[in-house]
Formats: C-alpha cells, structure tokens, sequence
C-alpha cells in the first residue's frame, strides 16, 4: 500500500478559508510572503491567521529572493513550520537563510521544456549535500514571473526514483488531480490558483473536491 499522498493549498489570506482546508484534511498551508503577489500577506497577518492552526497542520512561508531580515521578521511573527524558496536563490543561499531561522526548507525547480529527469537529480543532490535543513523539491512549470505558474509541465520527465519525495506543483486542479497522483505518485501535492474563486480568495467546493480527487488516486492504488 502507497502512503497518503500530503496535500498543500498555497496563497491563503482568510481565516475562514482555513478553516475550510483543515476540515478538509489539507496536510499544509501556504502564505506568500511575496510583495508583488496578489496572494501575498504581511507575516503580522500571517501571524493572526495562523492563530487557531491546529495540531499537525503545517505552516510554509514561501519567499522569493528574500533577504535573511524579511525571513527573521516572517519567523518572528508567525508560527512557520517550514520555508519554501521560489526565486534565484541558490542552494548554498537558502542554507543561509534556513539557518537563521532554523527551519527546514523546500526548493522550488521551475521545469523548462528542456529540462530532463537527470537535472531534477542532480540538482536535488546538489540541494542535499548543501544543507541538512533541505527537504525537498517542489516541481513547477518555469513561466518569466515568480511564484505559482498555474501551468502542467511534462511528468513523465520526473524520474521514478525522484517521484516518491517531490511535492508536485504546476497547473493541478479538481480535474486533472486524480490523474496526476496516479501516474506520478508525488510525496505531496500542491495547489493554489485551481481551487480559487478569485486571487488569494479560496473556493470551499473545489478545495473539498480537490482533496477527494487527490483520496481517490490514493483508494484505487491501494485496491490494484
């Protein structure tokens, strides 16, 4: 039987939004910390948000080329879990800036249509041997602009060997879910622009439809 696949919602700024998520069983929550987003939040309103999460719901702050400053202040003020890094840092800059704060971090691979399954390789050892704070690749599809790209790349390109600790981004939604945990079968998902009614404002139904599309990959592997 394959594990439970982790489910992430990112860009979340209402606290009745959270409260949807977690009822639904989402395993982390994301808030950007990002200024030019329109799902950004400042970490004092991350921080009231984050007030009532409870037990084993994790918080991930996601940064873009941040400065070690905007990473103590986000800490600082709300209760993160984890970092996820989604600019040009490199491995030895998101090293540092995990250490300041001593958090674990993910590092975001923006895949290109060149990219191939060895680069997802090498650059995830790269990461590893770098820091003992990385935890994993998040793959999402590389568009000119930072953060969420709302669009699918190739998954075949992910090797079968990277798959099982990788956090699957890029263009998911209710109708492609199932599918994508089935072919890939991703440590975790993670989704923002497919379950929103608007930027940075959540949909209730597509985020319960999402974690069932997510269960239901999860049932009928463990049924072949």
């Amino acid at each position: 039987m394959n594990p439970r696949t982790r489910i992430k919602i990112c860009g979340f700024t209402r606290a009745e939004d959270i409260q949807i998520a977690v009822a639904a069983g989402v395993d982390a929550l994301g808030f950007v910390f990002y200024p030019p987003s329109p799902r950004y939040v400042s970490p004092a309103l991350a921080g009231h948000l984050l007030v009532a999460l409870p037990p084993f719901v994790m918080a991930v702050g996601l940064f873009v080329n941040p400065s070690v400053e905007d990473v103590l202040a986000a800490v600082a003020q709300a209760p993160l879990q984890m970092l996820q890094f989604h600019g040009d840092e490199t491995a030895e800059q998101c090293h540092q800036l995990a250490s300041a704060v001593n958090r674990p971090f993910m590092r975001v691979f923006r895949v290109k249509a060149d990219t191939s399954g060895a680069d997802l390789l090498e650059y995830e050892a790269q990461c590893r041997a770098t820091s003992p704070l990385f935890s994993g690749l998040l793959l999402d599809t590389f568009v000119d602009s930072f953060g969420g790209s709302g669009k699918v790349f190739d998954w075949s390109l992910i090797p079968k060997e990277l798959a099982p600790r990788v956090v699957l981004s890029g263009g998911l939604s209710v109708l492609n879910a199932t599918d994508a945990v089935s072919r890939v079968r991703p440590f975790a998902v993670d989704i923002s622009s497919g379950v929103e009614a608007a930027k940075g404002i959540k949909d209730a139904a597509k985020m319960r439809a999402f974690v069932a599309a997510v269960r239901l990959a999860d049932n009928q592997d463990s049924a072949a």
